[in-house]
Parts: C-alpha cells; sequence; structure tokens
C-alpha cells in the first residue's frame, strides 16, 4: 500500500510541475538532446530548440548549450544538430557550446557542467519536455548546477494517451534515479 501511494504521490509531483515555467536570467541554456534523423532534429527535439532558441532572443541568458551524443548510424550528435538548428535561426556561433558525447539525461548535464566550469558559467535554465523536467532538474541540481526549469510550450506528447505514457516512464526513470543514484 505504501509503494503504491508513494508511485501516485510522484505522479502528481511530476504532473504538477510540468507546466510551471521557473526561466529566470541565467548564465546560460542547457537544452537537453532528443533524437535526430540524420542533421535534422526530431519533432521533440525541435521543439526543445526552438524554445531554447527564444529564451535566448528574449535575452534570458548569453550562452546556449545543446546537449547529446551520436546515435549509432547517426552522421551527427544531437548537440551539433541542436547548434545547427539554432545558428539556421540566428543564433551566433559564439554563443553556443556543443556537449556531443552523452546518452543520457545524467550524462547530458554532467557534460554541461563542464562546459559551463571551462567558461565560466554558474547557472542555466533547463529546456525539455514539460514531464521530462521534473528529473532532469534534480539532476542538474545533484550535479552542481544552479538551474531552474522552463518546459517546451509544445510538445509532440499533445493528448492524454501520450501524456500518460510519457508520464508512466518518467515515474520510472525518476523512481530508479532516487535508488541508484542518491
Amino acid at each position: 500500500m505504501v509503494a503504491v501511494a508513494w508511485i501516485v504521490i510522484i505522479g502528481i509531483r511530476i504532473w504538477s510541475f510540468a507546466n510551471e515555467d521557473h526561466a529566470t536570467p541565467s548564465d546560460s541554456i542547457i537544452v537537453l538532446g532528443a533524437a535526430v534523423y540524420g542533421d535534422k532534429p526530431s519533432p521533440v527535439f525541435e521543439e526543445r530548440i526552438k524554445h531554447g532558441v527564444t529564451l535566448y532572443q528574449q535575452g534570458f541568458a548569453p550562452k546556449i548549450i545543446f546537449t547529446g551524443g551520436r546515435g549509432e548510424g547517426d552522421s551527427h550528435s544531437e548537440g551539433e544538430v541542436g547548434a545547427i538548428y539554432a545558428m539556421s535561426r540566428g543564433v551566433p556561433e559564439e554563443a553556443i557550446l556543443i556537449e556531443s558525447a552523452s546518452r543520457t539525461t545524467r550524462q547530458n548535464l554532467i557534460n554541461a557542467k563542464v562546459l559551463m566550469d571551462e567558461s565560466g558559467l554558474k547557472s542555466a535554465i533547463i529546456v525539455s519536455d514539460p514531464l521530462h523536467l521534473k528529473r532532469a532538474l534534480m539532476m542538474a541540481n545533484d550535479v552542481g548546477i544552479q538551474a531552474v526549469s522552463s518546459p517546451t510550450p509544445t510538445s509532440r506528447y499533445r493528448s492524454l494517451k501520450p501524456k500518460l505514457e510519457f508520464l508512466v516512464r518518467e515515474m520510472y526513470f525518476y523512481n530508479h534515479y532516487l535508488v541508484i543514484n542518491k
């Protein structure tokens, strides 16, 4: 019974946090990677990139960090694709940092922290899908990033069924992280 209550509480916390935008002026914007197709972002990643670019253009931070490694058979890493897309939308190359070795959210953030330290950046706005941000923000804080979250205002997870599937996945990974990494 306690386990069921715990799962329900975690689900409610993730769901209720999902659309809270905490963007405040920061040193950087970290756009968490997602799948790419050749040199094009997946629809999920494209929404993340667009939101990161919007925050940059609104003056929330002078740097954008694009994260994500190269999938098997991919010609470009997620980080590289994010940077290419952002530059095509007017973000100057000197405003972009690329992390291209990670395969997981935690690795995205660990490697982004290294780039931040090398560049003297202290704070970040984490950009991802709404239901991903509760776990991502916890991980960012755990690796030493002074972070706030800003969910994508649009997502491919629009109807209830995909949202619930994503929520169940996030509940699993959130609990897994608490048990394994905390």
